[in-house]
């Protein structure tokens, strides 16, 4: 038996069997196993692996199932000999035929060629690793343990069943699934006094999609832009792939200032229920105000609610999009916060010439959302799971506001207000002498994560005093602990 080819990694992600067989199939399309050479046997191979020989029985008759293996009786198991029909011979690996400083001597200058390098540009940046540190004080990720895995279970199988496979089996070209744009229509807007057609909403991957989007649409090299400051990178260096003409405007206790700073923009990018990163919500009158503004001067705005299911201090406000009479509302809406951010859905909500020209232009991109996540967050929500989901975050997540909040006024006070609108983050004001970058990398060290605010501000003399808590992804009983190691880190290699 070639031992060097049968071992296992023992990944917790994947079941023994199924390890087994993605094993064996990689040293078959390898050409490690040949057509017709021989398999040990079930005994065999399980004694070498440790594991049951049952597993790897089963291992070997699924593969049987699915053509990699022919069972041959009382002979044993052997590769299918006409497995690799069709599959031309791998030529010979770059890498093998001559050196890498060769072949690039001989090969295009890249660097030459491209017309943005969006690789240079500042971006927010989390460790791959952060569930395995005990202090992840992270924005944007889950807590696994508050999500109804078995309900979204449930509503995947529904969705993958034969009776449904027409949903998602199908190229859709630039069409949603329409009973995920019913449940956007019928149970996510309406909670934020929006109404809408069937055509003026398009289903997008993510909110930073539906961003991308109306950039593409909207902005040219000499369209101005008004951002918020400090604001959402992503989008930052969105519209800086576009446009130089960005105004980026300091934004105070009541969120962006509507006033001549907003003179001679074409678009403005706004976060009024919930700022990004500070958390101010922008009030009702000020709301107003940017509207009217936008009516008399002719600009459109993209309004980003991104967070807006976890509101649950004060009454919640309409979205802008609600108040908005004249059309000039771009509303952008996401299901990250509150099933989890992998799943990579969220919605664009406009007049509908601007979603036509959206739903052309993401299929020339990637057609549609896929089709199976789709109707499974359809039936997730229409089943009354996302409601539910959403009072358990919201009922956790204001434990572990009052929490960090106590916390930090008790190890680190005057350095954060918290957020009258509730959320997953606070965001900390250190004094001057703080540089949030380099308390990231000590607390990191000591299992702290935190995320540092100068990639939040636009434009050079950054700030480097502030940063960002989430509290999303961290158990409540860890919160006080983290923030006095934080505390403490602060105190004693920053001398602050």
């Amino acid at each position: 038996m070639r031992d060097g080819i049968f071992h296992l990694d023992r990944s917790p992600h994947i079941s023994i069997q199924g390890q087994i067989r993605e094993m064996l199939v990689s040293a078959i399309l390898g050409r490690q196993l040949p057509p017709g050479d021989p398999l040990p046997s079930s005994r065999k191979l399980a004694k070498s692996l440790g594991v049951s020989r049952n597993t790897v029985v089963l291992a070997y008759q699924g593969l049987v199932d699915d053509g990699y293996l022919e069972s041959r009786e009382r002979s044993g198991f052997y590769v299918s000999a006409d497995i690799l029909d069709g599959r031309a011979e791998a030529p010979l690996a770059p890498a093998a035929a001559e050196p890498a400083q060769t072949r690039a001597a001989k090969g295009p200058d890249w660097a030459a060629r491209f017309r943005v390098t969006p690789s240079q540009q500042a971006n927010i940046e989390k460790p791959k690793n952060w569930l395995t540190y005990p202090y992840p004080f992270i924005y944007g990720q889950v807590d696994q343990a508050l999500f109804p895995i078995a309900q979204w279970r449930e509503c995947s199988r529904q969705a993958l069943g034969r009776r449904g496979m027409d949903a998602w089996t199908g190229d859709a070209f630039a069409a949603d699934d329409p009973m995920l744009v019913e449940q956007v229509q019928t149970r996510l807007l309406p909670r934020r006094g929006i109404l809408a057609r069937d055509d003026e909403i398009l289903i997008t991957l993510g909110a930073q999609n539906a961003l991308y989007l109306l950039a593409a649409l909207l902005i040219r090299e000499d369209t101005r832009v008004a951002i918020e400051d400090p604001g959402y990178p992503d989008l930052r260096n969105i519209v800086g792939l576009k446009t130089r003409d960005i105004a980026a405007i300091p934004v105070d206790g009541e969120g962006l200032p509507i006033d001549d700073r907003l003179d001679g923009a074409d678009l403005v990018f706004v976060t009024p229920s919930h700022q990004a990163p500070t958390t101010v919500t922008m009030p009702k009158g000020r709301r107003k105000a940017l509207l009217q503004m936008a009516s008399e001067r002719d600009f459109l705005i993209v309004e980003d609610d991104y967070e807006w299911e976890t509101n649950y201090i004060a009454e919640p406000t309409p979205a802008l999009k609600s108040m908005d009479a004249d059309g000039r509302v771009i509303y952008v809406g996401s299901l990250s916060k509150t099933l989890f951010p992998g799943l990579r859905l969220g919605y664009l909500v406009g007049p509908a010439p601007l979603i036509k020209e959206a739903r052309a232009l993401r299929r020339l991109m990637l057609r549609h959302a896929p089709n199976n996540n789709q109707r499974t967050a359809a039936l997730f929500l229409s089943l009354g799971h996302h409601d539910s989901l959403v009072h358990r975050l919201q009922r956790a997540y204001r434990e572990r506001w009052k929490v960090m909040g106590e916390a930090l006024q008790r190890h680190l006070p005057g350095w954060s207000s918290a957020p009258t609108f509730g959320g997953t983050s606070y965001w900390v004001s250190g004094p001057p002498g703080l540089d949030a970058d380099d308390l990231a990398d000590k607390g990191e060290d000591e299992g702290v994560i935190i995320e540092p605010g100068r990639v939040a501000y636009a434009g050079p003399g950054r700030p480097a005093n502030h940063f960002r808590l989430g509290f999303s992804s961290i158990a409540t009983e860890r919160i006080e602990p983290g923030i006095r190691l934080l505390a403490d880190i602060i105190k004693r290699e920053l001398a602050i």
